[in-house]
């Protein structure tokens, strides 16, 4: 995409680049903390928490189905803003991308906050005590999350092909030290946990509490393990940046939902296959924990420590691919004139949108500070699993108004191109997803917090009033300014 600059963004982000952006988006605390603190989250899941996990992929993938149908047609950098605002209406694709933008961006100051325990728990571990009460207060805690995030934003500003070169790698680390858990939890069983624990912390007495999960709980529980899908979008963003991307685009969406999907639920049926759900559901109620943490009674100190390390990986890989996501959505507004200008300039040595990325950092960094103070990092989570679920459901109704709304566009389609697939498609996911957002919302502003503005909910309406109001600006100024606005939403952005 040319703007007003010298320099574009390049292409240079091929199938593995963009697949591994779609994986690190969706792999990190949805593994390793939210299966498992969701026992506190949603209370009563229970024994359901792989029921709730399948249920959660249902709607994911078809939404997949409907990223990979717009990416064919539209492959630009700020997918899903691009996609609706051209195939829905402008006014929805921004409230929808900005939405996706304020959830992604506090999710990042989310996940940064939470790395920090990782670290400390692998300095205990190593029997460094004195720097494992540094990392656990509040002020280090904070700034080293803060340090974290600004070097991957340094390391997005720099460039795709840097940004690849760390990426990669780091994946494939996370792999590998994901599979220890998930041998290690088919190694051992409840009855090894039994042995292995003080009859004082948990008994063999306490494995008869019945599993008895109501549909409401399960829908709850299977709205938030949602979010552990739902970094294939980043994919989309990146649409600017791809090689070949009608082709690679579609089938890094695919590849990274399977092999996420896969990953996710071995894993999770790993740990709990070895840790009874009963003493998962009782830690989660006194404590923060994790699959680390649950592992550590079974096994020596050195896989323990192992498995915290791959813990830490597979959360620092979410940084430089959301990073990535909720730039690219600042810099096609401010291409398409909706948010300043100046974020769309490109960095001439780097070619990449520079104003964009750091401000994706200070809203990040704001979702830092907002973890430290409310003491919950759902809040957080909830945000984004709202903005995701809108999001979502935005981008299956595209599919349904593209040919009526963008006749020539809709023409350009070149994944499951036949009509009839795509409505069959695209309802299922309306439904699905609707149903999802309404479970989200209805659970969220039932539960008991101390203030408010814990709810997620309306923060999130406030968030849309904002949007709303910058919206209607500046188009007003667009047009006072001479723009075509219905020509300006009917085309793609200039390469």
């Amino acid at each position: 995409m040319q703007t007003g600059n010298k320099a574009g963004l390049s292409r240079q982000l091929g199938l593995l680049g963009l697949t591994s952006t779609g994986i690190c988006s969706m792999l990190g605390a949805s593994i390793y903390v939210v299966p498992f603190m969701i026992q506190r989250n949603v209370p009563g899941i229970d024994g359901a928490v792989l029921p709730a996990f399948l249920f959660a992929a249902l709607p994911a993938i078809f939404a997949a189905f409907a990223y990979s149908i717009l990416a064919s047609a539209m492959p630009r950098a700020g997918g899903s803003y691009i996609y609706a605002s051209r195939g829905l209406s402008p006014y929805l694709g921004f409230i929808a991308s900005f939405s996706q933008w304020f959830g992604l961006s506090i999710a990042i100051g989310v996940i940064s906050y939470v790395i920090i325990p990782f670290f400390r728990d692998i300095a205990i571990a190593l029997n460094y005590l004195a720097l494992g009460n540094f990392l656990n207060a509040g002020t280090p805690r904070v700034s080293l999350a803060l340090l974290l995030l600004w070097l991957f934003v340094y390391i997005n500003i720099r460039g795709v092909r840097i940004y690849e070169r760390t990426l990669v790698p780091l994946m494939f680390m996370m792999f590998g030290l994901g599979a220890v858990v998930i041998i290690a939890g088919f190694l051992f069983n409840h009855q090894d946990f039994l042995n292995a624990i003080s009859p004082s912390q948990f008994s063999a007495t306490q494995l008869n509490r019945e599993n008895s999960v109501s549909v409401f709980t399960l829908l709850a529980a299977s709205a938030i393990l949602f979010s552990s899908f739902i970094g294939f979008d980043s994919i989309a963003q990146a649409g600017g940046e791809a090689k070949n991307p009608a082709s690679s685009l579609p089938k890094a969406i695919g590849l990274a939902v399977v092999i996420v999907g896969s990953f996710y639920f071995l894993f999770t049926a790993a740990v709990y296959h070895a840790v009874p759900w009963q003493f998962v559901a009782q830690e989660a109620l006194q404590k923060d924990i994790t699959a680390a943490g649950m592992l550590t009674y079974l096994l020596p100190a050195s896989w323990g420590i192992l498995i915290v390390a791959g813990a830490a990986i597979a959360l620092l890989n979410d940084l430089p691919a959301m990073i990535l996501s909720v730039s690219r959505l600042m810099f096609a507004w401010a291409a398409d004139g909706i948010f300043p200008k100046g974020f769309s300039n490109i960095d001439s040595k780097y070619h990449t949108p520079k104003n964009a990325i750091i401000m994706s950092g200070v809203m990040a960094s704001v979702g830092i500070l907002g973890s430290h103070f409310a003491g919950d990092f759902f809040l957080g989570i909830d945000i984004m699993v709202t903005s995701m679920l809108v999001n979502f459901l935005l981008m299956c109704v595209t599919v349904v108004t593209l040919p009526r709304r963008n006749p020539s566009l809709a023409k350009e389609v070149k994944v499951l191109s036949n009509r009839t697939t795509q409505l069959i498609l695209s309802t299922s996911g309306i439904v699905l997803l609707m149903g999802f957002l309404c479970v989200h919302i209805w659970k969220d502003l039932t539960s008991a917090v101390a203030e408010w503005y814990f709810h997620s909910t309306p923060v999130w309406i406030i968030v849309m009033v904002l949007a709303t109001l910058l919206y209607r600006y500046k188009l007003g100024g667009l047009r006072k300014a001479g723009t075509d606005v219905n020509a300006l939403f009917k085309e793609l952005p200039k390469e």
